[in-house]
């Protein structure tokens, strides 16, 4: 299931970036979980582009739920969510010359040229709008069970956001914010340098670092169905990220093990680590503590400077110099997304190891 993530949940995504509409279905969430619509308009608003640190294209996502909820919540059914496309230029997009950093040489390769190239067709960051409304749900379904999720922007433009410290707290605050970072003057900073950038008709990258807390111990399987391997699995997926990594990740590999284990310890009678350098993630399996990953974004591909390409129909090297309207960055805009396919890769993990009943809130 070339277009599917999940195996009790499971989430399958289609439509392009100029179709008519594009839409997710997830298949296997719990019956009786609330569909609060209003909430999922919120989190597609966090995707939403703003100012000048984002692309023009304005989408008004005036999404529709056309099967699998009944009286505002679940039936248990599959859940089909359409999202239509409405703020299109098309024009702006020839066949030919394929864009550097982006998927239209690989798709064309793939499919033998008979995909939508326009704005990206199937592998364009629009589709992440589908996935943010079916994350929303899984958002509700993970928040009645105490299970909460919060992102924020740990770097951009080499600016860097201060980490989580009061991470609970914390997730609440970002929560409620479109630009999501801890630090205000920092993201200011952030700003600034999206802008430059953009100005510049150039782009920025950075790093998402999110935190997830209330996940019970134990969930999780060894070797190849690991918490750390569905995560990543999940977040490798969205469009302009490279890299993931848990707790302290790459720099662990400059450490020592005394520095890098995490002693156990009771709290109130339950056991707990001192510190969270894991990540929350030991074995491939949860202990418990918070979640804590971050993910590498890249550039946006899609900038205004010359830049050499070939063009596929006439079989020749040119310079090629984009039109059309772009972001300076993703990174902010990503941040629900990846809070978004957390929450579905952790309904999915939970429902493998509890049964799928398990994430509807007793009444």
């Amino acid at each position: 299931m070339k277009n599917t993530l999940g195996s009790s949940v499971c989430v399958t995504l289609f439509g392009e970036s100029h179709g008519a509409e594009i839409g997710a279905v997830l298949d296997g969430m719990a019956p009786g979980i609330p569909v609060e619509e209003d909430f999922i308009a919120r989190q597609l608003e966090k995707r939403r582009p703003a100012g000048k640190i984002s692309t023009a294209r304005r989408e008004a996502d005036p999404f529709r739920i056309v099967s699998g909820v009944f009286e505002g919540k679940t039936t248990g059914t599959p859940i089909t969510i359409l999202i239509p496309n409405g703020d299109t230029r098309s024009g702006d997009y020839t066949r030919g010359p394929v864009r550097p950093g982006h998927a239209d040489y690989t798709a064309a390769m793939k499919y033998h040229g008979y995909e939508d190239y326009r704005g990206g067709g199937h592998f364009s960051g629009r589709i992440t709008a589908a996935l943010t409304a079916a994350g929303a749900i899984a958002l509700t379904a993970l928040a009645g069970k105490g299970i909460r999720i919060g992102t924020h922007i740990a770097r951009c433009a080499g600016i860097a956001d201060r980490p989580f410290s009061e991470t609970e707290r914390e997730i609440d605050t970002l929560n409620g914010m479109n630009f999501a970072v801890l630090d205000e003057e920092k993201g200011e900073e952030m700003r600034r340098a999206i802008e430059k950038a953009a100005a510049e008709k150039d782009s920025v990258g950075g790093v998402l670092e999110t935190a997830v807390c209330g996940v019970p111990a134990g969930v999780g399987e060894p070797w190849f169905d690991t918490l750390e391997s569905l995560l990543g699995h999940g977040l490798l997926a969205i469009p302009g990220v490279k890299g993931v990594e848990f707790g302290d990740g790459f720099a662990m590999a400059g450490k020592r093990g005394s520095e890098m284990n995490d002693s156990f310890a009771l709290e109130d009678g339950r056991v707990v680590t001192r510190t969270n350098h894991n990540g929350g993630i030991n074995g491939g399996i949860s202990n418990g503590m918070t979640i804590l990953f971050r993910c590498a974004v890249k550039p946006t591909p899609s900038i205004g400077l010359k830049q050499d390409t070939v063009n596929l129909r006439e079989g020749r090297e040119e310079e090629l110099t984009l039109g059309g309207r772009h972001d300076p960055a993703i990174v902010h805009r990503a941040r629900v997304v990846a809070d978004s396919v957390t929450a579905l890769v952790l309904c999915d993990a939970l429902a493998a190891r509890y049964g799928t009943d398990w994430l509807r809130k007793e009444e």
